[in-house]
């Protein structure tokens, strides 16, 4: 039995359906597919991305990277995530690190669009910016991340710290009548 969520003034319903839930078409060997992206998605685990790493002998840049379908950070064991507040300049293994501009989603399974900011010679928002997709998923984010717009910029991260909207929960089988 297949079963979707329907949130309605802060009431969530978890509906009986006859489709599979569906939130991103995401390309898998070639193959374009209509998966979760909680259920799909690349590990990036660099500790040099570490809000913490003050070392920059080496500078990292991001914008090379063809980045496709979504992302989840780690640092060591632990789930990551991008900061939401400017993080000073030569962190993360690079010149200008990447934060968000807002902060992450506070509903499960929400998705929202965020810009992405870097810190440069005093300024939170030096280059020109981009935005980012994310979504809440049960215990971590995932990311859609895009090219920042110039070299020695990475995406940054830091601890998790999710925040859960409060609502209540009412469960029921869903029968479509026609």
């Amino acid at each position: 039995m297949l079963y979707s969520c329907l949130i309605y003034r802060d009431v969530l319903y978890c509906l009986y359906l006859s489709s599979t839930k569906c939130t991103d078409c995401i390309t898998t060997n070639g193959v374009v597919q209509c998966l979760d992206p909680c259920d799909t998605y690349t590990v990036l685990n660099d500790a040099w991305r570490s809000t913490e790493n003050r070392d920059n002998s080496i500078s990292h840049c991001d914008q090379y990277i063809s980045w496709s379908g979504w992302y989840r950070f780690y640092l060591g064991q632990t789930s990551a995530q991008i900061p939401e507040k400017c993080v000073a300049e030569q962190r993360c293994g690079t010149h200008a690190p990447l934060w968000i501009n807002g902060t992450h989603p506070v509903q499960l399974n929400e998705i929202v669009t965020r810009t992405v900011c870097n810190a440069w010679y005093g300024s939170c928002c030096a280059f020109p910016s981009h935005t980012i997709q994310i979504k809440l998923c049960y215990g971590y984010y995932v990311y859609k991340l895009q090219q920042p717009s110039a070299c020695n910029l990475a995406y940054c991260t830091g601890t998790v710290v999710i925040i859960y909207k409060k609502f209540r929960i009412i469960c029921f089988p869903f029968t479509r009548q026609f």
